[in-house]
């Protein structure tokens, strides 16, 4: 960089900068779910989880099941399932120091979103585990999140990333799974070999 970067250091330089939100903005903000929320977690298969430690480090988590996987218990509370993974559990470990998450609901194809923002706990057990169940796989544990703000975000981002266009997709532009997991996780296996475990049969494994 040529000269120095101009840092906004203060609430007050940042709202002169980006001035007042739009008083819709402002107003869309709810503390309970409407029917119209319900709606669209039945339709969403993906949520995006967002937490940070008592220090302040951050994680981003996606979460993605059959459409609805997100269970309202009532109009403030929400649960959302594990899944087998890494284990590595780093927005686990998070909400054991720091309750406070964000969630950002995609409906595929939609460019709109549904953001909630609350309070989450851990629960290794519950009667609706058993509703729960796909594939055979009852989860380990569930997310319970108590809601303080949800409301519907604005297009803007979807529509100029245009992420729903075919047309732009090219997954071949970054290296490939396999690539990544020999380069990164020290596997052992060929690219070949690699290449056969993330190939179709991986779909299969993914609740085992």
């Amino acid at each position: 960089m040529s000269a120095s970067p101009h840092r906004i250091t203060t609430p007050e330089q940042l709202r002169a900068l980006l001035g007042e939100p739009h008083a819709a903005a402002v107003a869309k903000m709810r503390t309970r779910l409407h029917e119209f929320d319900r709606a669209w977690l039945a339709a969403s298969p993906f949520c995006l989880v967002a937490t940070a430690h008592a220090d302040g480090s951050c994680d981003v988590s996606p979460k993605g099941d059959p459409a609805g996987f997100t269970m309202v218990l009532d109009d403030t509370t929400i649960a959302i399932p594990e899944r087998p993974g890494n284990r590595r559990a780093d927005g686990f470990f998070n909400i054991l120091a720091n309750p406070h998450v964000g969630l950002l609901y995609v409906i595929p194809g939609r460019t709109d979103t549904l953001r909630i923002n609350g309070r989450a706990e851990l629960v290794s057990d519950a009667p609706f585990f058993d509703d729960m169940v796909v594939k055979g796989h009852r989860p380990q544990l569930a997310v319970i999140v108590s809601i303080d703000e949800v409301f519907h975000h604005c297009s803007k981002s979807f529509l100029r990333s245009a992420l729903w266009k075919h047309e732009g997709w090219d997954p071949q532009a970054a290296p490939s799974r396999p690539q990544l997991a020999r380069t990164f996780e020290g596997s052992r296996k060929s690219i070949e070999e690699l290449e056969a475990y993330y190939g179709p049969g991986y779909e299969e494994t993914i609740y085992r």
